[in-house]
């Protein structure tokens, strides 16, 4: 299984290695989003990071080596940014709102990064260490729901995971349609979704 070169390194030599890696990463990112997995050789990534390509298999040593780092990078990121501070042992319909608007902070800020998660063809190359990384985002949602179904905030009909597909499907849709100019989002749009998956979820009022 491939895996991501390393070296053990420390001091000013160190950063610049971490440096040069993460510009890496970024240029993968980046070329994926744009142009797809499975048809993107390793040359345009090494010219869009400034590197030549043997400097490019000297930090990852195979392309899935690379898709791994990207992915892993990409889903820590979008983690620390979606749950960070949040208690979601206490779901509400607040928290549910905070999550959304933080999506939408992440969509639009680093597009390229949400447009890489998007893709569903990744998951044919994910290692254990990545497929864990997934579910160290996915455990604590999960774990949300399943108190905010417990204790009646949201309806039992869906199972959790099911919801969280929900949530997030909607979510990445209608992203996708904009980024393809099917659809343009304006803020009352976004927060009509946002009520939309939230009845989708949550129990009717009594």
């Amino acid at each position: 299984m491939a895996t991501a070169s390393a070296s053990v390194t420390t001091g000013p030599r160190a950063a610049k290695e971490s440096r040069k890696r993460e510009q890496i990463i970024q240029a993968a990112l980046q070329v994926f989003a744009e142009h797809g997995l499975h048809g993107t050789p390793v040359p345009p990534i090494a010219e869009q990071a400034g590197v030549g390509v043997g400097t490019l298999y000297r930090y990852f040593d195979s392309k899935e080596a690379l898709i791994n780092a990207a992915f892993c990078d990409a889903k820590q990121r979008l983690q620390d940014r979606l749950l960070s501070d949040l208690d979601l042992l206490n779901p509400s319909r607040a928290l549910f709102d905070t999550l959304w608007a933080r999506l939408i902070a992440f969509a639009r800020e680093e597009p390229q990064t949400f447009q890489f998660l998007e893709m569903q063809d990744h998951h044919s190359y994910l290692t254990p260490e990545s497929r864990s990384r997934e579910q160290a985002l996915l455990i604590p949602l999960g774990m949300m729901v399943i108190i905010g179904q417990r204790n009646g905030l949201l309806s039992d009909r869906l199972k959790p995971d099911l919801a969280i597909a929900l949530f997030w499907g909607a979510f990445v849709g209608i992203f996708k349609a904009e980024r393809l100019n099917y659809l343009t989002l304006t803020d009352d749009d976004l927060k009509r979704a946002r009520d939309a998956c939230w009845l989708a979820m949550a129990n009717p009022p009594l």
